[in-house]
């Protein structure tokens, strides 16, 4: 069942915000076409929080060591990290973002 997170309208466009549902950090992005995204916030490299990391495009970058994780997929797209971050499904409504807090599995993502 989804959890309310946030009202749309307090997600800044290319930057993060960190919820934490059901205990698993979640950053939660409105991408610069208005597209709002939710990922692990726990980069996979350092343990470090996402959500103080950059959104360029469809991207969001660990601040501390460079990798971008893709909002789509949570696929790794540069180094140093090589394992991906969970995916949840969003969904907006009147307003409000609901996030499930079950990540989608992995056959389930966009190539």
């Amino acid at each position: 069942m989804s959890e309310r997170v946030c009202a749309v309208d307090e997600l800044i466009v290319d930057q993060a915000l960190r919820v934490v549902l059901d205990g698993t950090a979640v950053a939660v992005v409105r991408d610069s076409t208005g597209t709002v995204h939710a990922i692990g916030d726990t980069c996979t490299h350092g343990d470090i929080s996402l959500a103080e990391g950059f959104v360029e495009d469809d991207t969001l970058e660990c601040w501390a060591h460079g990798s971008k994780f893709s909002l789509a997929t949570g696929r790794p797209l540069t180094l140093p990290a090589y394992q991906p971050v969970p995916v949840f499904r969003v969904t907006v409504t009147g307003g409000d973002v609901y996030i499930d807090p079950t990540p989608v599995p992995d056959g389930e993502l966009p190539a």
